[in-house]
């Protein structure tokens, strides 16, 4: 008799749990990053910014190898050498610094977007879509037009 009331109160505790999670789970939301990325306009400027710099630190090595064949000594190619190394090394320290500021920037504004489409959607998380394999809302598009609106 004990054993079947506790049987009893399993089932009936198991059955107002699924009630109560179904209650408060609205769903999972999946987007496509990329995506995002390729159509915030921000996002195009950052990544024009960064490329810039990119070839700005291309330009400074094929300067660098112009003035480097212009030489006529070994002493004054190996000093030159040392000095262009420690110029790039810097210059492409700032690059780096440069490029993954601007990602950080990116993407702190996407996932604000995300967070606000989380909230107006009533759901409990928004996943990379290629982590979804069937099911979820595409919010995708929504995150994209909160982005362009700016709110």
């Amino acid at each position: 008799m004990k054993n079947l009331k506790n049987a009893i109160l399993a089932v009936v505790s198991a059955i107002i749990l699924s009630i109560n999670a179904q209650a408060f789970a609205e769903g999972v939301g999946f987007i496509d990053y990329k995506k995002v990325q390729d159509n915030y306009a921000f996002a195009q400027t950052a990544a024009k910014e960064v490329d810039a710099k990119g070839l700005e630190l291309q330009q400074f090595l094929v300067d660098k190898e112009k003035q480097y064949k212009a030489l006529d000594t070994p002493l004054k190619k190996q000093n030159f050498e040392e000095k262009t190394k420690k110029e790039f090394e810097a210059k492409q320290s700032a690059y780096v610094t440069f490029k993954l500021k601007k990602e950080e920037e990116v993407y702190n504004k996407i996932q604000e977007a995300a967070k606000q489409v989380l909230v107006e959607q009533k759901l409990d998380a928004i996943f990379d879509y290629r982590v979804i394999f069937v099911g979820g809302l595409d919010v995708t598009d929504l995150v994209i037009s909160k982005l362009k609106t700016g709110k």
